[in-house]
């Protein structure tokens, strides 16, 4: 049997796969089984932040793995704190824990919150305010976590302690504050909400009312950091600094990781046993994410924020686009007369790879995509949409 047919017989059905089979990249560009070459706006869903088999990304990494690929977090190693310290001392934050993925770092965020509240006021504050349309992950915390119905079926019973309340409305928000919440966990930009950018107003509003009532501020930055959205977090662009806030896709550039990042506010509420990890900061996944890291000077930042600029002039001028919305090189692209799923089938047979994102396309480039790629791709985009016209 192929590739595919191995794939249908034996991984359980849980992605409508594109029949594509992918076999190795370089840069922006990947290729499949029979060496057709694609122009990648995607990234892995946001994760190949530098693109495929970055130089110095491949060497730190097959280095790590030959001198200590993994140690049990019962003993120091070096990788895990020097990217702790990298992200810790630039963003303004005490320590971190790390884990394995955006789910899982947001599943650490909500132990946080709820343990922080029980140390300082009981039992019995432990609700956490969502906004209707999030996504915080597919593990059962994290789901219930989610604003969107659609993911609350099959799966019950769910994780109770969670009010979801309408995004960029504050009454409503306000409204959903009571005597039990400890916290209030939003995205700067929902992501697989539909590439939804909160407003800035809405986002100062919820941050002054969790100062005033000692409501733990999360952000969960898991698509929209390291980068992608032009600042090494989406946060920083609207002018507060959260309790925790949440890591993970683009820190990796393609390995597992994630992280939560603490205040000193709540930087001493975990303790020995109260939470644990077997493979969160892993030596090689540290390893290359620290070589993300040190690529995200103001240069590189600079220069997404130009090339996403770029991506959201050219697409405001193509057929078929009603609006462009997002930040840097997270966009979304809301469409008329057209499916998006149509639209991707269309780019895929000319070499271009894009995501949706519910009905609306989304594209997620690796940060180190030049202008000329995107000139490319932005070419091959609009002959696909004037072609439908």
């Amino acid at each position: 049997m192929g590739i595919k047919e191995n794939d249908q017989r034996y991984i359980a059905h849980t992605y409508a796969r594109f029949d594509v089979v992918l076999t190795h990249g370089k840069g922006c560009r990947v290729y499949d089984e029979n060496e057709k070459e694609y122009l990648d706006l995607t990234a892995g869903i946001g994760v190949n932040a530098l693109g495929y088999a970055d130089d110095a990304w491949v060497q730190a990494v097959a280095s790590q793995a030959a001198t200590l690929p993994h140690v049990s977090n019962l003993y120091y190693s070096q990788p895990d704190s020097d990217v702790a310290k990298l992200l810790c001392e630039r963003c303004g934050f005490t320590n971190m824990f790390f884990a394995n993925s955006g789910a899982e770092a947001n599943e650490g965020a909500i132990k946080v919150a709820r343990k922080y509240s029980s140390d300082h006021y009981g039992s019995g504050r432990h609700e956490i305010i969502t906004l209707v349309n999030s996504f915080h992950g597919r593990t059962i915390t994290a789901l219930s976590a989610t604003g969107q119905d659609h993911f609350h079926q099959h799966f019950d019973p769910f994780t109770p302690g969670f009010v979801h309340a309408v995004a960029n409305d504050i009454a409503d928000l306000k409204s959903k504050v009571g005597k039990r919440t400890c916290a209030v966990m939003l995205e700067m930009i929902q992501g697989e909400g539909g590439v939804l950018p909160l407003e800035p107003a809405f986002v100062s509003a919820v941050a002054e009312l969790c100062r005033e009532r000692d409501i733990l501020l999360i952000v969960d930055e898991v698509q929209t950091g390291i980068g992608r959205c032009g600042t090494l977090y989406a946060y920083e662009q609207y002018g507060i600094h959260p309790d925790i806030v949440t890591t993970a896709k683009g820190l990796g550039n393609g390995l597992p990781i994630g992280g939560v990042l603490l205040s000193e506010k709540v930087s001493d509420t975990f303790h020995p046993g109260d939470h644990g990890t077997t493979f969160g900061g892993n030596p090689i996944a540290c390893a290359g994410a620290y070589v993300v890291l040190k690529r995200m000077d103001e240069a590189f930042l600079s220069a997404v924020q130009k090339k996403g600029a770029y991506v959201e002039q050219r697409l405001s001028e193509m057929p078929h686009v009603v609006q462009v919305n997002g930040l840097g090189l997270m966009r979304g692209v809301v469409l008329d007369g057209v499916t998006a799923r149509d639209v991707v089938a269309a780019c895929i047979e000319k070499g271009v790879l894009l995501l949706t994102a519910k009905d609306k396309l989304r594209l997620l480039p690796p940060l180190t995509i030049t202008l000329d790629e995107l000139k490319e791709a932005m070419d091959v985009m609009e002959a696909v949409l004037t072609q439908i016209a």
